[in-house]
């Protein structure tokens, strides 16, 4: 039987697409929820959205807006965003299935800002890139690399490790669902908008509208065959 965890990234302080990410997959079967940073920017929900974090049990990484609102409030360091921010890790390490899985906003070993960038504006795969990140990751001695930060929607196999990126919950209205050991990944759309690939602020200033997913869900499996050990689940 396979183990399951639920992968958001990049939540922005915006309650309404992580509510439905949070629901959708705990329906989807999800043991664990992982997310990859970024709870704080752009939008003016932060305290209500850590509160929804912390309640669902979700385990948080820290993510470059996170700090920069941390410095922007260094005067007041006792408020409650403040102190849930600062008690954000920059990683997180787990087993589960007997597979390892890693956990940063952008990269490792634990980059806030040097993110895997795999796609162009249109949701293509950019020529290069996989095999500039395959070689970066190759010591990486993980199974599954989970990342945020550039607000791209993928999973891709780069050398031994299988790396993937939720999206946004807020601008590229999607989550993830990873299946461990197979390493299938099923990527969810969130309220009933229409997933993009790839979104950034120049799509904004009048770019492409980036590459739409045809339907609710779709699949990306690792061609490895792995053989299921444990369902349990350990932090490293």
């Amino acid at each position: 039987m396979s183990y399951k965890i639920g992968l958001i990234s990049d939540v922005h302080a915006t309650l309404d697409p992580l509510r439905d990410a949070l629901t959708l997959l705990r329906e989807a079967g999800a043991a664990t929820i992982l997310c990859a940073g970024d709870i704080a920017g752009y939008g003016v929900e932060l305290e209500q959205t850590l509160a929804l974090l912390n309640d669902s049990g979700c385990r948080v990484i820290l993510g470059n807006h996170d700090l920069w609102w941390l410095e922007r409030h260094a005067s007041d360091p006792a408020g409650p965003a403040a102190q849930s921010l600062r008690s954000l890790p920059r990683e997180i390490a787990l087993e589960a299935a007997g597979k390892r899985v890693y956990m940063v906003h952008a990269s490792p070993p634990a980059s806030l800002m040097d993110g895997i960038v795999l796609l162009d504006e249109q949701g293509d795969l950019i020529a290069g890139q996989q095999q500039r990140w395959a070689r970066a990751l190759q010591d990486l001695p993980f199974d599954v690399l989970v990342v945020g930060h550039t607000h791209q929607v993928f999973a891709e196999q780069l050398g031994g490790v299988l790396v993937v990126n939720p999206g946004s919950t807020l601008f590229n209205h999607t989550c993830a669902l990873l299946s461990l050991p197979e390493r299938k990944v099923e990527f969810l759309a969130l309220g009933g908008r229409e997933p993009l690939l790839a979104w950034n602020w120049g799509m904004m200033r009048g770019g492409g509208p980036g590459s739409l997913l045809p339907r609710r869900t779709f699949f990306r499996e690792n061609p490895v065959s792995l053989s299921a050990e444990s369902n349990d689940i350990k932090m490293l």
